[in-house]
């Protein structure tokens, strides 16, 4: 048989470093793609092909669930959870992986990969129709156990569920299974600037996520405090925290403010302007509550604007990678703007989500 997978690779509109906080996010799945395509083969073992980052992995299956060779061992890890779905293999796989998202960068490119190699090993499984994980939502949970619980990693799920679904989407994770809502999809066109500057994605989000957890539990020792339910003035609640804690813990409820006022504008009266001044309000706290901006990264975010881009923020963990501007009028000039601070700049719009072909006929 012959299978082909792409998924999408995303930005985060608003609620950056919100969904392991169990709170809303709006991700949106950008153009720009993972794709792997291949075959079924007579040996038990799955082959991957990497050229892009001159790479090649070979594995035995059996049927069993496997070792791990290293600590993200995540095609594994994949392979695993379909094997403790009951999904059913009678041959191997040989398959290549190309793609076009700025890897390591905070745009998601590992999700997608995995979202896209969960789909082949879905378009893989001898019992297909038997299987209960089989639609796109199903796909993104899977693949959110196999990268982040399964090796205690203190990421959200968010990554997975956008580049598996597509679109904008609204998506809440106050409940254990997150509800979401498909939002308008935006037909306008944003930038997208690489920094190519490294990011500790495992350290921010450590950082980020051990700092509002010691804040909260600082706060509920003399107040009743829950992030989702609480409404008003929050500045008093500064007595119970260092000036650490305190900006972080202030960035958190700032953010869940900006994401609820651009969440009405997104569904029921878009406009450019009140759009792109959001997303820019939404990356100064993250740049001064949060501090996970970098010196590059303004410098590129304050040309675009100052080309004409009307919004735009820092995308992903921080401390390096992407962040991107609105330009609905001229992103050619934006994108040129980017690329005179140091930047490689993309031209991008809203993406689909994953695609599952086999054998030319799409089954998801």
């Amino acid at each position: 048989m012959d299978i082909r997978t792409s998924a999408p690779g995303r930005i985060c509109l608003f609620g950056e470093h919100q969904d392991y906080l169990k709170m809303p996010v709006i991700p949106a799945a950008i153009d720009r793609i993972v794709e792997l395509e291949g075959h079924s083969i007579n040996e038990k073992k799955i082959i991957i092909h990497m050229p892009d980052i001159g790479s090649y992995l070979e594995f035995e299956i059996s049927g069993n669930e496997l070792n791990y060779d290293k600590k993200r061992d995540y095609f594994k890890s994949i392979y695993n959870h379909f094997i403790r779905r009951g999904a059913v293999f009678n041959s191997g796989f040989e398959l290549t992986v190309r793609g076009n998202i700025p890897i390591n960068s905070g745009t998601s490119s590992s999700s997608a990969l995995n979202n896209a190699f969960a789909g082949f090993l879905l378009a893989g499984a001898e019992n297909l129709s038997e299987l209960t994980f089989s639609s796109k939502e199903e796909i993104g949970k899977l693949t959110y156990y196999a990268e982040v619980e399964e090796f205690g990693e203190p990421g959200g799920r968010m990554d997975q569920y956008s580049t598996a679904k597509g679109g904008v989407l609204y998506l809440d994770f106050s409940n254990p299974d997150p509800d979401y809502v498909q939002l308008p999809t935006i037909s306008k066109t944003f930038v997208l600037g690489d920094s190519k500057e490294p990011k500790d994605t495992l350290g921010i989000l450590s950082r980020l996520r051990n700092g509002f957890s010691d804040a909260a539990k600082l706060v509920n020792k003399s107040i009743s405090f829950d992030l989702n339910s609480f409404t008003g003035e929050f500045n008093h609640l500064k007595k119970y925290l260092n000036s650490d804690l305190w900006s972080i813990f202030s960035g958190g409820i700032m953010n869940r403010d900006i994401l609820r006022e651009a969440k009405v504008i997104m569904e029921k009266n878009f406009d450019d302007y009140e759009f792109g001044k959001l997303l820019y309000k939404h990356h100064e706290v993250l740049r001064d509550n949060l501090n996970i901006s970098t010196k590059k990264i303004e410098k590129m975010l304050n040309s675009a604007l100052d080309a004409g881009a009307l919004g735009g923020k820092i995308n992903g963990s921080g401390g390096g990678g992407c962040m991107f501007a609105y330009a609905p009028n001229n992103p050619e000039a934006v994108k040129e703007a980017i690329e005179r601070e140091g930047g490689k700049a993309y031209i991008i719009n809203i993406g689909d989500g994953l695609k599952v072909y086999k054998n030319d006929s799409q089954i998801l």
